[in-house]
């Protein structure tokens, strides 16, 4: 149903002008690489993207990064340092943990 207003919309969109002279008119589109979202939840997932909102698992890849950084850049404050470092170790550890629970349970698939 969603399809179909979509379309509906899109030509009477077209048929009144609107899309004429856009920017990139008749270049084909750079889509994301979606091939591993199953179709139904393609929309779904793009509008989070869209939004901001991102998984669980890269928040947590970006929180370590960030904690890399700070650990790396040798900080004066050594609490603070070691503060990130166990931190660091324990976001590892569960990043680790649920990769594997995923990589266990597709195989047992």
């Amino acid at each position: 149903m969603l399809d179909y207003l979509v379309e509906q919309r899109l030509e009477e969109a077209v048929s009144r002008g609107e899309l004429a002279n856009l920017p990139g008119e008749g270049q084909p589109l750079e889509l994301d690489d979606d091939l591993l979202i199953p179709e139904e939840l393609r929309a779904a997932y793009r509008l989070l993207k869209n939004a901001g909102f991102v998984p669980p698992e890269v928040e947590t890849l970006n929180e370590i990064s960030q904690l890399e950084r700070l650990v790396s850049q040798g900080s004066e404050d050594a609490a603070a340092r070691a503060k990130a470092a166990r931190k660091l170790a324990l976001l590892r550890t569960r990043i680790e943990a649920r990769y594997y629970e995923k990589a266990v349970e597709k195989l047992g698939k």
